[in-house]
């Protein structure tokens, strides 16, 4: 029997904390044998808030180097940058045009956000759960 898939992430918005070390990236380490797994750092999603490009590019590849630096294991897991992988928007632009825009709007999370961000809610804060089901579909996660 193959085993379970996983895929999680964590945003690069800034500097990594114990927040994302205990709260995540521990448990990834103490259960990567037990699934498949694909980790990844989501800069797509860090980029529905306003973010400085340099800063969001170095916060990305110290991001991933900390993910190995906690153990995770290349035998073990898939890591990999979110942008990078093309299909990623390819995906959400496909559900995009399938979904409708009153589910997203609904969205308690938006809903926050929205409020906190005034007249100016790009569109980017309102597709991020479009974007979170495209990283499920496409490795077919299980948890």
């Amino acid at each position: 029997m193959s085993k379970q898939r996983a895929f999680s992430g964590v945003q690069p918005s800034g500097n990594p904390h114990l927040g994302n070390y205990i709260g995540a990236i521990r448990n990834w380490v103490e259960g990567q044998d037990q699934y498949e797994n694909y980790f990844c750092v989501v800069d797509l999603h860090a980029i529905t808030l306003p973010q400085d490009p340099a800063t969001l590019a170095s916060n990305t590849y110290t991001l991933a180097a900390l993910y190995l630096a906690a153990g995770l294991d290349l035998n073990h897991s898939t890591i990999f940058i979110q942008s990078h992988v093309s299909a990623h928007s390819e995906l959400t632009w496909l559900l995009n045009c399938i979904t409708p825009v009153n589910w997203l709007e609904d969205m308690i999370q938006y809903k926050e956000k929205a409020v906190r961000q005034g007249e100016n809610v790009n569109t980017g804060l309102l597709d991020y759960p479009v974007l979170m089901a495209s990283d499920i579909l496409l490795y077919q996660a299980d948890k």
